[in-house]
């Protein structure tokens, strides 16, 4: 029969692997995260110390990020800490301790959803890289990525009513069906390929490729409408696509004294001049910088923006965890590399 030293001796041979998880554990310091998390989950009106004590507001937030990471669902969330040492590690568990299940997974993240959380989350942490002087804001790359959802079923009158905004009769008279309909995400093309759900608007420092200010919208959204929401003033410098090319952004960039290095586009009898695209080639190497962390969304995240779940909020803050995890998971390959110093307590 195994016994406790079995399982430390097997412990280190996993840690002589490296795993990401346990470098994360190494060089973050998760309680940045712990007040703000205690605070918006703390009952001052509770007046029974009755009952089953609740999981560590922390542990449960690490256990989202594990999950984010992986992009496992909840039943193979609670299955893998069970089953694999090196999560349990993570989460600073043992064999035999109590994980929690998938029911209280998915009621912490609805809390997180109903706080609003998880845009302060990852506020926390970027303030605190630009408190460190890790991103210096010396210029910001903006995109967009599709986030997809399952695709929905419905009648060509119920998905007219949704794409003018209301909720269809049939829908409103049964809770339980609206419950499972999806009346915000949105169909859009995009190089011929017809895409459902919705869109995670990021700005980037352009630098060291940390996500400094993100929006979600539905997938239906233009990406130039909302470089108001992830462009200030103090981003220094813009680079982007043509897609952010207009008068009105111009004019925003200017008021705030904010360089525009955006991709110079062509006009239907107005051609670009060989200047213009001296110019595109030149920011267009810094631009592209902003596909390395799709990239990364997609084969080190496992199709992170791939989600299961429905309803603008919803995504909005699963969303704001998954760009969270990334900038944390960039964070731990900065200082693998030594490129960046560990940040102070």
């Amino acid at each position: 029969m195994a016994g406790l030293f079995d399982y430390e001796f097997q412990l280190e041979k996993i840690k002589k692997h490296k795993p990401a998880l346990q470098r994360l554990n190494e060089i973050i310091d998760w309680d940045i995260f712990k007040v703000p998390l205690e605070e918006a989950f703390r009952n001052d009106n509770k007046k029974s110390n009755a009952g089953r004590k609740p999981y560590d507001k922390l542990l449960m937030f690490k256990i989202v990020i594990l999950q984010r990471y992986y992009n496992l669902s909840d039943e193979q969330t609670e299955f893998q800490i069970k089953d694999r040492l090196s999560f349990l590690d993570f989460l600073g568990l043992s064999i035999g301790d109590n994980v929690p299940d998938e029911k209280t997974i998915w009621l912490f993240k609805e809390e997180l959803k109903e706080k609003d959380l998880s845009k302060k989350l990852f506020d926390i942490f970027t303030d605190k890289l630009i408190s460190n002087g890790i991103v210096a804001k010396e210029g910001t790359i903006v995109d967009a990525s599709f986030v997809r959802v399952p695709k929905q079923r419905n009648k060509k009158s119920d998905n007219a009513d949704i794409k003018k905004g209301a909720i269809p009769l049939e829908f409103g008279k049964n809770k339980n069906k609206l419950s499972q309909k999806d009346c915000d995400a949105r169909w859009t093309v995009k190089y011929k390929t017809r895409e459902f759900g919705y869109k995670d608007h990021i700005s980037a420092d352009q630098k060291t490729k940390f996500i400094t200010n993100y929006t979600v919208t539905p997938s239906s959204t233009h990406d130039s409408q909302v470089v108001k929401d992830i462009v200030k003033e103090d981003d220094n410098t813009l680079y982007a696509d043509s897609a952010y090319k207009s008068q009105e952004i111009d004019e925003y960039l200017k008021e705030n004294n904010i360089k525009s290095k955006v991709i110079n586009r062509a006009y239907r009898n107005t051609p670009l001049k060989n200047k213009q695209h001296k110019q595109n080639y030149k920011h267009s190497k810094t631009r592209v910088r902003v596909e390395h962390i799709f990239g990364t969304l997609k084969t080190s995240m496992n199709n992170a923006l791939s989600l299961k779940s429905i309803g603008l909020d919803r995504i909005k803050s699963l969303t704001g965890l998954i760009n969270l995890t990334y900038n944390l998971l960039r964070y731990e390959q900065l200082v693998r590399l030594q490129k960046v110093p560990i940040m102070k307590q």
